[in-house]
Parts: C-alpha cells; structure tokens; sequence
C-alpha cells in the first residue's frame, strides 16, 4: 500500500479519555490495523470482482465490525 493510502490511525483512548501513550501499545495498534486494513480490502476488491454489489459488501463490512464482541466487559 502506498504511503498516499496509510491513513494516519487516532491517538488512541481509555475508557476516562487518557491517552493509551506507551510507544509499544500504540505501535501494536498501528500494526493491527494496517494489518485489518489491508485484508478488509483484499476482501472488498474480491467480493467487487465476483459481481458483488458495493453496497452489500459495504453493509457486511460494517455488520461485522458491529458484532464483535468484548470479552474484557466490566460488569458494573
């Protein structure tokens, strides 16, 4: 991917707003999501290239991201 489409990643947050500043988490996140970044979009190009429908693979994207689920929910 060309550094035009490296998006800058969001300074990432805790839960009280502090920012997450050790160097290692934030490069593990940087990893991370280059890493997701770059498979959601081989999936969306394939799913284009099979006639899928913009929009439908659009929408699947999203409901994917929406069910995940947190196993380090604090039950309150």
């Amino acid at each position: 991917m060309s550094n035009a489409h490296k998006a800058a990643w969001p300074k990432w947050l805790r839960d009280d707003k502090t920012v997450v500043s050790c160097t290692e988490k934030v490069k593990v996140m940087a990893e991370n999501f280059d890493e997701i970044r770059q498979i959601t979009q081989d999936a969306f190009e394939d799913g284009l290239l099979m006639e899928v429908s913009e929009a439908q693979m659009r929408e699947a994207l999203h409901h994917l991201v929406d069910a995940l689920v947190n196993p380090y929910k604090k039950n309150n």
